[in-house]
């Protein structure tokens, strides 16, 4: 925006830096059960509110400029959760994919899942693929869907495909550093996030992108999954921009005042 001194256009006017945008924004949703038990509602009211605030949420993250979406849909400790609860949550998953993928793949989104299949039911595993599959070649926002998902199963992957490479002399032990770990990840490709949001007031990231969120930014919302809304998604984007990244360094002009100061 360009104002003068009075808060007009003007001659002298300057123009704002842009503020950055995160490429990669990570969310825990969290809060729909508690949401719902506010309300006096069935825990599935609360998920069926959550898959909607979940498309409010791609088309902002679209509409904002984000590149990369990673939602944690379903931990791979959800299921220790009640076994009605787990049902409905799969209903959820599948009505989700067959009534919301021709609207992502019209609008160029790009479908990735990670997290683990071998043991999901067939029925399931198929849908997934025919995610992945139909949206493979779009090019805008690319979602991707942690499900069955746990950050610590990941890792422990990564190091057992990483071990089988030096068996097979594939991979050399003295070559071995963060960028090889990070291309035996479920997210190898995926930039790493540059904002974790969770909602509901929790502060943790529950076995989510542990790896991956080593540099991210943090963001924790008071408002339960349900209520995340274009608003919620601009006030954790400006929180962000307002952060002073540094990647365990200094910036460039504090850096040179050092310099001058020592000497």
């Amino acid at each position: 925006m360009i104002e003068g001194d009075d808060g007009r256009r003007g001659p002298g006017a300057r123009v704002a830096e842009p503020r950055p945008i995160p490429a990669h924004v990570g969310i825990i949703m969290d809060g729909n059960g508690r949401w719902a038990a506010a309300r006096g509602l069935p825990r599935l009211e609360g998920h069926r509110r959550g898959v909607d605030a979940l498309r409010a949420a791609v088309k902002s993250a679209s509409d904002l400029g984000v590149r990369y979406l990673t939602v944690y849909s379903f931990s791979s400790e959800n299921w220790t959760r009640p076994i009605e609860e787990v049902t409905d949550l799969m209903g959820l998953l599948k009505r989700f994919i067959r009534k919301d993928l021709a609207d992502l793949h019209r609008n160029g989104v790009r479908v990735r899942i990670i997290g683990e299949r071998v043991r999901l039911m067939p029925d399931i595993r198929a849908l997934l693929d025919e995610a992945e599959i139909l949206t493979a070649a779009n090019d805008g926002l690319v979602l991707v869907v942690a499900f069955n998902y746990g950050s610590r199963q990941e890792i422990a992957g990564a190091m057992r495909r990483i071990a089988e490479g030096v068996a097979s002399g594939a991979i050399d032990p003295a070559t071995i550093g963060p960028d090889t770990v990070s291309t035996h990840l479920d997210t190898a490709g995926i930039p790493d996030p540059d904002l974790i949001i969770r909602t509901s007031g929790e502060q943790r990231l529950s076995n989510f992108l542990m790896w991956q969120a080593a540099y991210a930014e943090f963001v924790f919302l008071p408002c339960h999954w349900p209520d995340f809304d274009r608003t919620a998604m601009e006030a954790a984007l400006e929180a962000y921009t307002a952060r002073d990244r540094r990647f365990g360094g200094i910036r460039p002009a504090e850096l040179e005042r050092k310099v001058k100061t020592a000497l």
